[in-house]
């Protein structure tokens, strides 16, 4: 047997060692030990780029320290401190509450019960997941960790996705703000409800055909079979709240910057374009980030553009902004991030034109 504990072995031994132990053999129950090497030695030691590279931030900081301490007080500063914290408060709350429902979801629920609710057939199981929606009172903070639930307990993730963009959109309490908001309009409520619930079921639709199961990633499950459920519970909610939670600070950041880099008379300046004046509401649906529950007044406070296009305020907001995209990557990954959204956006899109069309 050759010697193992010598450390300069040649390539050809190392090879051999590894052979030896893919084949079981396990240097423990001999008592040996297995073979230093400069590899080994070199991953113990500290890493000197992770020591330069925290040298240089902390130098950075310093550095800018006086310069930045004179710029807290300055008037956008200060507006973007207030839309940062305004727009993270606003969903801490739903985001929360979906967190909880759905760790509760994880570990009470068997996954017996989503299959006698849903229809086995995704296509069929798509619209009962779209009317579903409008059962869960929320905005769409809730409904991502609530959606990547479903996924994970089997749902079809088509019938999860369309619940994921309706249940912020159609929700009893969206409804009842958008009628306090456009008092005497009916038809603008209708037109949201419709709007909605028809782009919800479409992109269910097209995910049931053309989407692909590597699209979505979803952690791998962290428990046993036969752990406590009420310690299921308790990691799940855990794990979900740190990772969606710090993707919602990293979107709130995003959209406050955007907030108050974009000055209000471009806005004006297209208001009376009609197709033009609908892409700029949906792009500032997009990048204000306003909960699903409050953004019909902040759409009615657009009173220069058309009803068409504060619809499409309306509808494209709950399905796709900047916090919620990055709480959709969170849950499902990049990959699927990049691909939805944008599906969400052409058929919102479509449907605002074809049910404002229509309607108002």
């Amino acid at each position: 047997m050759p010697d193992r504990t010598t450390p300069s072995d040649d390539d050809t031994t190392h090879s051999s060692l590894g052979d030896t132990l893919a084949g079981g053999w396990d240097p423990r129950a001999e008592g040996e030990e297995l073979p230093p090497s400069d590899w080994g030695r070199r991953k113990r030691r500290p890493g000197t780029g992770t020591v330069w590279l925290f040298a240089l931030f902390i130098t950075a900081m310093a550095l800018g320290h006086a310069w930045v301490s004179d710029q807290l007080t300055h008037q956008a500063f200060l507006a973007w401190s207030t839309i940062f914290t305004a727009i993270s408060f606003q969903a801490l709350p739903f985001l929360v509450f979906g967190v909880a429902l759905s760790a509760a979801l994880t570990a009470f629920v068997p996954a017996s019960a989503y299959q006698r609710f849903f229809p086995s057939r995704p296509g069929a199981a798509v619209p009962v997941a779209g009317l579903s929606g409008a059962l869960l009172p929320g905005c769409e903070c809730a409904s991502v960790p609530i959606a990547g639930s479903l996924v994970k307990r089997g749902v079809a993730p088509a019938a999860a996705l369309t619940f994921l963009l309706a249940a912020p959109a159609i929700n009893p309490v969206v409804m009842i703000a958008t009628a306090v908001a456009f008092a005497g309009q009916p038809e603008v409520v209708l037109a949201r409800f419709a709007a909605s619930l028809a782009a919800s079921v479409v992109i269910g639709w097209i995910w049931v055909r053309f989407g692909r199961a590597d699209w979505i990633r979803l952690p791998a499950p962290t428990h046993a079979v036969g752990t406590a459920r009420w310690l299921v519970f308790r990691d799940s909610m855990l794990h979900d709240m740190m990772h969606a939670g710090g993707y919602l600070v990293v979107g709130a950041a995003a959209a406050a910057s955007l907030n108050i880099m974009i000055p209000r008379e471009w806005l004006l300046a297209v208001a009376d374009t009609p197709v033009v004046s609908v892409l700029v509401m949906a792009a500032l649906a997009i990048l204000l980030s306003v909960c699903s529950e409050a953004d019909a007044f902040v759409a009615l406070s657009f009173g220069d553009f058309s009803p068409t296009a504060k619809l499409a305020f309306m509808v494209i907001g709950p399905m796709v902004d900047l916090k919620l995209i990055a709480m959709q990557a969170a849950v499902f990954g990049w990959r699927f991030a990049v691909r939805f959204a944008p599906l969400c956006l052409v058929v919102g899109l479509a449907s605002t034109f074809v049910i404002g069309g229509l309607l108002l």
